[in-house]
């Protein structure tokens, strides 16, 4: 595989897609939210009245955390524990969706888009490989996704390190191991396995919204890792981060395989016509 043909493909998309608020929106909107309005929710929590933190679902998250963390918990008050368990746990697995939203809306522009934009045609008769054209499309999803996962991490740490500076009596509670694992190492092969089927769905079918709509079921085993550390079922910790890095590699370099082998050229400009 030539790299510099894959980032010439890098380049030409990229062009493309600064020029489209359809795609450019989302993946603005999203980690604005994230890391912007939960520090606000952190804030009206450390502001509110001793919160109670021994009854439902909290209280499960609670109990399932190791045990030096729990003991780290016993030392705190109420509201410091209510502050402590949001920032670390409750808000971090929203953060696995921003890779996957924002690579899997420009996955989705990337044959798809090119059909609607009647570009589709030249891009095929270009002298590269088909494993050339399908790396400079998840580049072009990749890295800008990566970009703005890393920039919303770096902007809610900071907000939240501010919030709860004086709360802590100036302990930084960001960065911390488990948040440089999942945004370093998990968000990395999540958003990789997001583009790589969205990029073969997008090859698939007619256009940019069709595509869009049927990748949003990539985010479903997301939503699931969500709801579980919300619920304490799954505590996101270093053994299990790491599981989700080697499993999700493995499917990578699968989905990626199967990508290039499934790839026809001339089935693409079928569909086109």
């Amino acid at each position: 595989m030539n790299m510099q043909k894959a980032w010439l493909v890098f380049k030409k998309d990229w062009l493309e897609i600064k020029r489209n608020w359809q795609v450019l929106l989302p993946i603005i909107l999203l980690p604005l939210i994230f890391s912007v309005v939960f520090p606000i929710i952190i804030s009206s929590v450390s502001n509110a009245p001793t919160q109670d933190v021994s009854s439902g679902d909290f209280q499960l998250l609670t109990a399932n955390l190791p045990a030096d963390v729990q003991a780290l918990l016993a030392e705190m008050t109420p509201n410091q524990v209510m502050v402590y368990i949001m920032v670390l746990y409750f808000f971090a697995p929203f953060f696995l969706i921003i890779p996957v939203m924002a690579s899997s809306v420009m996955a989705s522009d990337s044959f798809a888009g090119e059909r609607e934009r009647k570009t589709i045609e030249a891009l095929l008769a270009t002298p590269i490989s088909n494993s050339e054209l399908l790396m400079g499309k998840i580049l072009v999803s990749f890295i800008p996704a990566m970009i703005v996962t890393i920039a919303s991490f770096a902007v809610y740490s900071t907000i939240v390190d501010i919030i709860t500076f004086e709360i802590f009596n100036g302990i930084l509670l960001l960065p911390n191991a488990n948040w440089l694992i999942m945004i370093f190492g998990v968000a990395p092969v999540i958003a990789i396995c997001s583009i790589g089927l969205t990029v073969i769905i997008s090859a698939k079918v007619k256009g940019f919204k069709e595509a869009q709509q049927i990748s949003v079921i990539l985010l479903l085993p997301v939503l699931g890792l969500v709801f579980g550390q919300m619920s304490g079922l799954i505590i996101l910790g270093p053994l299990v981060l790491a599981a989700l890095i080697g499993i999700l590699a493995v499917v990578d370099v699968a989905i990626i395989y199967a990508g290039v082998r499934m790839f026809q050229r001339e089935e693409i400009l079928a569909k086109n016509n």
